[in-house]
């Protein structure tokens, strides 16, 4: 596979890691509660993830320009990043209780998301 092909590929891969770790509590009826106790909500992050998703794909197909697909992946990794972040350092824990570690899986998910847009934007010799 091109090098310029596998980055989005992983990206792609990390944003559905991140929509899944994202969907764990919503089984629970308690978990619009446990996403809306933080200071922001990181279903935002979950609708930009599927739009980086596009993105991605996008890029990869060679439907838009890579290099900018990988600098709105960046971007929107970011947000995604920094929004999960402020939401998993003031959530309330005591909310669910099978989601002790959830907060860190769904912090890590998302900063794949950024690091993977990077590595494409690498591979494109972008920066």
């Amino acid at each position: 596979m091109d090098r310029t092909r596998l980055a989005p590929t992983v990206g792609i891969l990390a944003c559905l890691a991140f929509l899944g770790v994202l969907a764990v509590p919503l089984g629970s009826p308690s978990a619009g509660l446990y996403y809306a106790s933080g200071a922001l909500n990181p279903l935002i992050g979950g609708l930009l993830a599927l739009v980086t998703v596009i993105v991605f794909a996008a890029g990869r197909q060679r439907r838009t320009d890579p290099s900018l697909a990988a600098g709105v992946a960046l971007a929107f990794g970011l947000v995604i990043t920094v929004t999960v972040i402020a939401w998993a350092s003031t959530a309330r824990t005591d909310v669910l209780s099978n989601t002790q570690y959830h907060r860190y899986a769904l912090a890590g998910t998302a900063a794949a998301v950024p690091i993977v847009a990077a590595w494409y934007a690498r591979e494109l010799d972008v920066w």
